[in-house]
């Protein structure tokens, strides 16, 4: 009688013959065999399912005669495994019994009496009657006409916003084995991933089943059922017929054709007084990555901004769209579907072809071609009798930043406040601006846009095309004379002069004399000398520009011009 007995690795039952232990091992006479006798002598370590009535399977096997170890058949020498279905008699019964709680990768040894093989007649000429046969089997596949596709979720990103559904456009990457492990494609072999769209027939059907509802980064396992895959045809030298496909898929990038831009506001500053428009330039920096969160780009990296006018097609649609109503220092998340950024073709090694772009920027500063310089005015003092303007020589405190709040320059780094003469090219247009009509203890905040600044191509640590802003305070002010002058009245001269000059009436006026003469008229504000310039060495070139002999003293015929010569003295005179 059979007896169901525990089969060597514990799972399941195998029909054996109810014999000593190693049995299997030594010589049995087919008069002793009444059933088959089955020998597990591999079994893996893992076995998620066993060969069940009605299953199919796929297996290689070797036969051979029990009596001297003859081979009859072989699937290896075909080059072919076996296909068939257990159970229902499409079998020899003793193969019927022997296959069934298999596990894939199992090794067994099947010996087979005659009575449940081809009995007391044998078969074409191969079998001969009453033969014992052994099996050596070796199991691939097993899958049974209601097999659903099989997912296992390995990982999964704790933030998902948006799963995988019917006519996204996906990329993945995958390894593809058959169900005993051995290897037939993988993307990462190719280095790329594989790209197409969901649930439009483009990939086997449990695939389009497979991939629904995942989320990028998100890891799994899918097993998709022969017929649900490649079928009786299999496909190339690569994947057998009827052949359990098993997928470890990485979701890389989903889209959907209808995609829009995606923004993610994540800081504004309190103040925002402006927007960015069309025609506005704008610096910005960036990281890029896929949705992956694999960087391919990275201002910040560069060490430099990136900069671009706004709304004329200079960088890709999806920038273009998402750089317009951004406040100064603001951060946003901007996640660009490749039909608004390089589409199917991508860029060389770097973008992929239809690939999401997600972008992190930064807004640093921007203006338009049109702005002016900004002034606003913090502190004014009660009293304004004298505003500076141009000649005049100013001393002034100042901080210069980015509008980022990025300290470039600060007169405090210095021993005394800056010094300049306005309207001498001596600073930036746009700072000349600013620091005039100031009042001495006047503070301002001014801003400079770039082309009243250092322009497109910057300064010593001034990034180019960079928004200034200063803090201003006028310290002091002495009021200039006009370019090419050392000296000017304030009113009308003495007329005559030289009576004037002549303090001791003597007809002559040394350099001492002069000297004298023209500070008195700068103490009684009279007139006024070129400031910021040594008092002597001004007094000493105009004297020796009224000394026409070079006498070393002027007298009255000095100071007229000759008849032949134009009427107008030069500037240098008085």
């Amino acid at each position: 009688p059979l007896r169901r007995i525990p089969s060597a690795a514990g799972r399941g039952f195998c029909p054996l013959l109810q014999l000593p232990n190693g049995a299997a091992d030594i010589p049995v006479s087919p008069r002793l065999l009444s059933d088959v006798v089955i020998d597990r002598y591999d079994i893996p370590r893992v076995c998620p399912r066993e060969v069940e009535t009605e299953d199919f399977i796929r297996y290689h096997f070797n036969g051979s005669f029990h009596v001297d170890g003859k081979k009859f058949d072989s699937s290896h020498d075909r080059g072919k495994a076996f296909i068939s279905q257990v159970g229902l008699g499409r079998l020899i019964t003793g193969m019927d019994r022997g296959l069934l709680g298999m596990c894939v990768n199992e090794r067994r040894r099947i010996t087979v009496p005659p009575h449940l093989a081809y009995g007391s007649i044998g078969t074409g000429g191969i079998i001969p009657p009453d033969a014992v046969l052994v099996y050596d089997v070796l199991l691939l596949d097993i899958w049974h006409p209601d097999d659903k596709v099989q997912i296992r979720t390995l990982s999964k990103p704790e933030s998902c916003n948006r799963t995988t559904v019917a006519s996204d456009f996906i990329r993945y990457h995958y390894n593809g084995t058959l169900l005993s492990g051995q290897a037939f494609d993988s993307s990462y072999s190719r280095n790329s991933t594989y790209d197409t769209y969901l649930g439009q027939g483009d990939l086997i059907k449990g695939m389009d089943e497979g991939l629904l509802g995942m989320c990028v980064g998100e890891r799994r396992v899918i097993i998709v059922p022969p017929f649900l895959a490649y079928g009786e045809s299999g496909h190339g030298t690569k994947v057998p017929p009827q052949a359990t496909l098993v997928f470890e898929v990485l979701l890389a990038d989903v889209f959907n054709p209808k995609d829009d831009l995606i923004v993610h506001v994540k800081e504004v500053p309190e103040t925002c007084t402006r927007r960015t428009a069309t025609g506005d330039y704008i610096r910005y920096h960036y990281n890029g990555t896929f949705q992956d969160g694999t960087a391919f780009d990275s201002s910040y990296q560069r060490n430099s901004t990136y900069n671009t006018y706004i709304g004329m097609g200079y960088v890709i649609q999806g920038m273009d769209k998402a750089l317009h109503g951004l406040c100064m220092g603001e951060k946003r998340r901007i996640i660009i579907p490749p039909h608004m950024a390089y589409g199917e073709n991508g860029v060389g090694k770097i973008i992929p072809g239809s690939a999401v772009l997600v972008f992190d920027i930064h807004v640093i500063d921007f203006h338009n071609p049109k702005d002016p310089v900004e002034i606003k005015i913090t502190h004014k003092p009660q009293q304004c009798d004298l505003t500076s303007e141009a000649d005049d020589l100013i001393q002034y405190r100042y901080n210069c930043s980015l509008m980022d709040g990025t300290l470039l320059y600060s007169s405090d780094q210095y021993d005394s406040p800056s010094t300049t003469t306005l309207g001498t090219n001596s600073v930036i247009l746009g700072l000349e601006e600013g620091l005039s009509g100031m009042c001495v203890g006047e503070r301002r905040e001014v801003i400079i846009p770039p082309h009243w600044a250092h322009g497109e191509n910057g300064a010593a640590g001034v990034p180019k095309s960079a928004v200034l802003f200063f803090e201003l305070e006028l310290v002091d002010l002495q009021k200039g004379v006009p370019q090419g002058y050392m000296f000017v009245w304030l009113g009308d001269g003495p007329d005559p002069l030289f009576p004037a000059m002549d303090l001791n009436g003597d007809k002559k006026v040394p350099l001492e004399e002069f000297s004298d003469f023209i500070m008195l008229q700068v103490k009684e504000g009279k007139g006024r000398l070129r400031p910021g310039v040594d008092t002597d060495s001004i007094i000493k070139d105009m004297f020796n520009n009224q000394d026409v002999n070079k006498d070393g003293k002027i007298v009255e015929e000095e100071l007229k011009p000759a008849s032949e010569e134009p009427q107008q003295a030069s500037k240098d005179e008085l």
